[in-house]
């Protein structure tokens, strides 16, 4: 089944490039739903309850077909004026529409997970280094993100499991993942059975293995913290 194996490469690159992506804006999200500014905070929170209450399918569609379009238009709309050409919808690979699909989806999950984490913090080592006269930035890099990421780990491992299972969902799109590919080559070949057997055997391997890997990594973790 080296047809299908061939798309293992593609979907560790979609799930690691969307799952990076997603950590950073849900990083932002989360330090904007906690921040002074209400603006910034209701807007975080309109952000991730809208994308959360989304189906990843229905996102990845809606991205895809609908979206993109949208977004094309408006680079022709300043472009065009410049006179330096246009774009066509077609210019934006379904690849990396199905990676900002992902990338939007997860990081409404994602946003939530940091924003817990850093809310585990004891308030009383914030208000400790306020008192030594450290700035925002500081108090985040030194106190805050280095302990809220004990807390923020397991669940960010979690996300990452989901996320490689859910990327066999850009093969919708026709994407070459391992579901598209094993779709393509059971109905060549009428192999249904043993096709899609590899395309679930080759998932739970690498699950199961970043499972274990989690796990081991935490238990490492909670002996070295005693």
């Amino acid at each position: 089944m080296t047809t299908v194996s061939r798309g293992v490469g593609l979907t560790i690159f979609v799930t690691l490039v969307a799952f990076f992506l997603a950590s950073v804006i849900g990083l932002l999200l989360a330090l904007a739903s906690l921040s002074g500014s209400i603006v910034l905070r209701q807007s975080a929170r309109f952000y991730v309850e809208v994308v959360r209450g989304l189906p990843i399918i229905v996102l990845l569609l809606y991205i895809a077909f609908v979206g993109t379009p949208l977004i094309v238009a408006a680079i022709n709309a300043v472009l065009e004026p410049l006179g330096t050409g246009t774009m066509r919808t077609r210019d934006f690979p379904l690849l990396w529409r199905a990676i900002v699909a992902l990338m939007i989806g997860y990081s409404a999950f994602i946003a939530e997970v940091f924003r817990a984490g850093i809310q585990a913090v004891d308030k009383g080592q914030i208000e400790a280094a306020e008192a030594l006269g450290m700035n925002r930035w500081l108090r985040f890099r030194l106190i805050i993100f280095p302990q809220a990421l004990k807390t923020i780990l397991p669940p960010l491992g979690n996300d990452f499991v989901a996320m490689i299972k859910d990327s066999s969902l850009v093969s919708v799109l026709g994407v070459a993942d391992i579901t598209q590919l094993g779709k393509v080559y059971a109905a060549g070949s009428f192999r249904y059975f043993e096709t899609y057997n590899v395309v679930a055997l080759i998932y739970l391997m690498m699950t199961i293995t970043l499972s274990l890997a989690l796990r081991r990594f935490e238990r490492s973790r909670d002996i070295g913290g005693r």
